[in-house]
């Protein structure tokens, strides 16, 4: 594992199993907002707006924010936060807690492993996590994609009123909806993600620019949540769209790109990339110093309790 001397105990695969899935829940907490206000850009120009909604242009991740809370309220800012904690204890805790184990299983054991190998190993538990925990993040989008209706009637009621509208209105398969178009987007995601939080905190430790502590994993961190949004913005746009949109609405995935690409230009693919990156690089630096002191702190805690004297 990368920043482990020899005489440090590695933590289990249980203890990042579940360091990962803790450390995801307070990385949203913290970023909430920032998630909803990209999720209310990027599907801001559809063609079929809801019936019934006020019709609200947003500019901008802040004056977004600003306008989800004079017109709908603070609390809107948090649409879908319980979804949202459910998909990153399922989610977090398979595509970033079992990273380290699957790169393991790809090099044979080695600790020193390829650019291959680690882009095999992101890409692995990038599907496994979506196709485990796909209908949490569409519950999640559905959420904050809602605007109150003019009556003041909201799409759904709750969590698992929105769980159950779903599965009788389109079928279990609608909880799954977007999974081919969210695990291409995990897919770039966590290799851009956990590869490259990996590899610049290999170098720092390496030519022992900082030692492996918060200054190293902030900027590791930092670098991370900045590959990842560039590499993965147009995937999350066309994910968000189609997860959102009505049952008829798009062919597919790629039809929603097409239709993106025709409709509103290139650029559609990066609408909401401020906000997108202020909340991925935020969160990446909220998520990985929490993992990693959660892992230590677990690692030290499991110690005492084998070794208690």
């Amino acid at each position: 594992m990368v920043g482990m001397k020899p005489t440090d105990v590695a933590p289990t695969a249980m203890v990042k199993f579940f360091g990962a899935g803790t450390a995801g829940c307070i990385a949203d907490l913290v970023t909430f907002p920032l998630d909803t206000a990209k999720v209310r850009l990027q599907i801001q120009g559809e063609s079929q707006a809801v019936q019934g909604a006020n019709t609200v242009r947003y500019r901008g991740v802040f004056g977004t924010i600003t306008t989800m809370v004079r017109t709908e309220g603070p609390r809107s800012l948090y649409n879908g936060l319980v979804a949202g904690l459910q998909r990153q204890m399922s989610f977090a805790s398979v595509r970033i807690g079992l990273y380290d184990s699957m790169k393991q299983f790809y090099s044979r054991g080695s600790e020193n492993a390829s650019i291959v190998v680690r882009l095999a190993a992101g890409c692995t538990t990038g599907a496994m996590a979506v196709a485990f925990a796909q209908p949490t993040d569409v519950v999640k989008v559905r959420f904050q994609a809602q605007v109150r209706l003019t009556d003041g009637v909201r799409r759904y009621n709750g969590t698992m009123d929105a769980y159950r509208t779903i599965a009788r209105d389109e079928g279990v398969r609608g909880l799954w909806k977007g999974c081919m178009a969210n695990i291409t987007r995990n897919a770039f995601v966590n290799c851009a993600e956990l590869v490259t939080y990996d590899i610049i905190k290999e170098f720092i430790l390496n030519y022992n620019l900082m030692t492996d502590n918060l200054p190293c994993h902030f900027t590791a961190a930092f670098g991370a949540g900045f590959c990842t949004t560039v590499v993965a913005s147009p995937v999350d746009v066309v994910k968000t769209r189609f997860m959102n949109s009505a049952a008829s609405q798009y062919g597919g995935a790629i039809n929603c790109a097409i239709t993106m690409l025709t409709k509103e230009g290139p650029t559609a693919f990066y609408k909401g990339f401020v906000p997108s990156f202020l909340r991925l690089g935020s969160w990446n630096i909220v998520m990985f110093v929490s993992y990693e002191q959660i892992k230590r702190a677990l690692t030290h805690a499991q110690k005492s309790w084998e070794c208690p004297f």
